[in-house]
């Protein structure tokens, strides 16, 4: 008899845990599903370069590529005014973190030379992006930097070997940024130089330093 009622005890235990486990997995599941996360849209491409903007950009970024949009689409495309386009671009995109959502979230990758995206992704991850929260459900508290002011010092053309290819005419630009809230940023990195090839029509970053 005693035998018997340790044994409905175990069976009634086990029911309870199951059914706790079982209602903590759907509240779980439906936490998760009330916090929806917004999947992010192309808004605009300028098809011949293969440049896309998706909706998720800040309206600086979205402005910056109506420009480029429009030298592109001219009917002679302006070099300089390509070259100082993307330089902008690239450095907002990539020092701006605020609008990031992870530190797999790296900006500026399509100015970046495909063959070299995979070491640049890394290399990103791993140091400038390395310590982002996640903030797939707009609910971070981190403060992080927003690129102000960007001003191109110099760019020359300069000849560039890559891999087993040259370009004689590679552009190296040398640029300096600000930030929003230079208080609290004063040690993040505001100078760089970087170098753009041509890579058939388009200008590709192959070198930031």
């Amino acid at each position: 008899m005693k035998l018997k009622k340790k044994v409905k005890r175990f069976i009634f235990a086990v029911i309870i845990i199951a059914l706790l486990v079982a209602g903590g997995y759907f509240y779980y599941k439906n936490q998760g599903t009330t916090k929806d996360v917004k999947e992010t849209k192309v808004v605009n491409e300028i098809k011949k370069y293969g440049y896309k903007l998706k909706d998720n950009k800040t309206k600086r970024y979205k402005k910056m590529f109506k420009e480029l949009k429009e030298i592109l689409e001219a009917k002679e495309v302006d070099e300089e005014k390509y070259l100082n386009k993307i330089t902008e671009m690239f450095i907002y995109d990539f020092y701006s973190l605020e609008d990031k959502a992870a530190k797999t979230d790296v900006g500026g990758v399509d100015f970046v030379y495909e063959p070299f995206l995979p070491n640049f992704l890394e290399n990103a991850q791993d140091t400038y992006y390395k310590y982002i929260e996640t903030n797939i459900y707009n609910n971070r508290k981190q403060a992080l930097p927003v690129v102000d002011k960007i001003t191109i010092e110099s760019s020359e053309k300069k000849e560039f070997a890559y891999g087993d290819k040259n370009d004689p005419e590679a552009y190296t630009v040398k640029v300096k940024w600000t930030y929003t809230d230079e208080d609290n940023f004063a040690e993040y990195q505001d100078e760089a130089t970087i170098v753009f090839i041509h890579d058939d029509i388009k200008l590709s970053l192959v070198e930031l330093q």
